[in-house]
């Protein structure tokens, strides 16, 4: 029996919530933290079975305002606000708070972290103001666990920007975005302005393979030192990518790059999303948003092929149901905002389930999709209704 093709139609809903209630108001962060609250999270990241008939698996939070990341060894449900995590890292509990784990150093602690990911039983977060990945070999069961290795600083207790030098193959100067696609680890080296790759999945300090963005690997400059093109960035933010396509969140030239294909060396890319053309940079803040515009894009995410992108400063989440293969090719689906013209924090209105205050990070895997709602203080997790893999789909 084969299953149902998948509709191009794409409806989703809240599912449940991690972090403040904001019954009716913004919530302010506590003032001390404990399992079940969050201040200003930038990165979330679902691991997730993929043989499971209903989503289940784990959930990583990165508690950028707490310098610390969260972990969930069992996916809410349904209904299941406000649970608890199980365990804490870059701290030695879950009720300190304060970068480099409270003064105990950055061996065992974070700086604004932003970002996580799991590729085969490794943990990696970006530990963005101290210029790292911190790595873990297996996902830590144990709460304050330290870290088994680090990328981009010679050793666990190192923290300056680029090591103290010249930018290079080795270094790191405020890392923020982290992906694998088509085999390689991919870190949005934001302070660099540039993205780079690593052939499989480094978990010791080893250079990056490949550069997008620049020249060369000891070149650093905004946009390459020039006006902006279809090969340079200003912010890169954030990644994404599968068989649809690869995907760059430029925030701070309010676009998202689009390559056709993954690319295997630094190329322009073949579209712009959130633009008119790939030499246009424009912030549309006084200008009527709509399906086509962009402002400060800090998350993307893939799932199924289709894209998600976190169009931070207008308060939404914008979606495209099929693979964006041209500039300026409009979303077809709208979170956090009635109609694509909408860009205010919550709707200018009191905080609600399916409203966002300025969303950072994002995951989409198997039908749910998990949105950093950090002005929020909190961590939605929304859920496709009638969702059928493209993975259960005949060939």
């Amino acid at each position: 029996m084969t299953a149902p093709a998948l509709s191009s139609a794409l409806h989703l809903r809240p599912r449940c919530r991690l972090g403040a209630a904001s019954p009716g108001g913004l919530a302010l962060p506590d003032a001390h933290p404990s399992a079940t609250t969050l201040y200003a999270p930038r990165g979330v990241f679902l691991d997730l079975d993929p043989a499971a008939a209903e989503p289940s698996g784990r959930i990583v939070v990165v508690d950028s305002g707490n310098h610390r990341v969260l972990l969930w060894n069992r996916l809410p449900g349904a209904g299941a606000d406000g649970e608890p995590a199980d365990v804490v890292l870059g701290q030695p509990d879950f009720t300190t708070e304060g970068a480099r784990a409270a003064g105990r150093g950055p061996e065992a602690g974070f700086h604004l972290p932003t970002a996580a990911l799991i590729v085969d039983g490794t943990l990696l977060v970006a530990d963005a103001w101290h210029h790292r990945i911190a790595g873990w070999t297996t996902v830590p069961t144990a709460s304050g666990t330290p870290p088994d290795f680090v990328l981009g600083q010679p050793d666990p207790r190192a923290i300056e920007p680029n090591r103290g030098g010249p930018v290079d193959a080795h270094t790191l100067y405020w890392p923020y975005g982290l992906a694998w696609i088509d085999g390689l680890l991919w870190v949005a080296d934001t302070g660099n302005r540039r993205v780079l790759g690593w052939h499989g999945l480094p978990r010791e300090d080893r250079p990056a393979d490949l550069v997008l963005g620049q020249p060369s690997f000891r070149d650093n400059a905004e946009n390459r030192g020039g006006p902006l093109g279809a090969d340079s960035f200003r912010w890169p933010h954030a990644l994404a990518g599968g068989a649809g396509g690869f995907y760059v969140a430029d925030a701070g030239n309010h676009r998202v790059l689009g390559w056709r294909e993954t690319p295997r060396a630094d190329r322009p890319a073949d579209f712009a999303l959130g633009q008119t053309g790939l030499a246009v940079g424009f912030e549309s803040q006084y200008a009527p948003q709509s399906a086509t515009t962009l402002r400060f894009p800090y998350g993307a995410a893939v799932c199924d092929d289709r894209l998600a992108v976190a169009d931070t400063a207008n308060n939404r989440i914008l979606l495209w149901p099929e693979p964006p293969t041209a500039t300026a090719a409009p979303a077809g689906l709208v979170l956090g905002q009635e109609s694509f013209q909408g860009n205010g924090e919550n709707r200018w209105k009191a905080v609600a389930a399916d409203t966002f205050c300025w969303p950072y990070g994002i995951a989409w895997n198997g039908g749910l999709l998990a949105v950093a709602d950090s002005g929020n203080n909190r961590v939605m997790i929304w859920e496709e209704e009638h969702h059928v893999s493209r993975r259960t789909r005949p060939h």
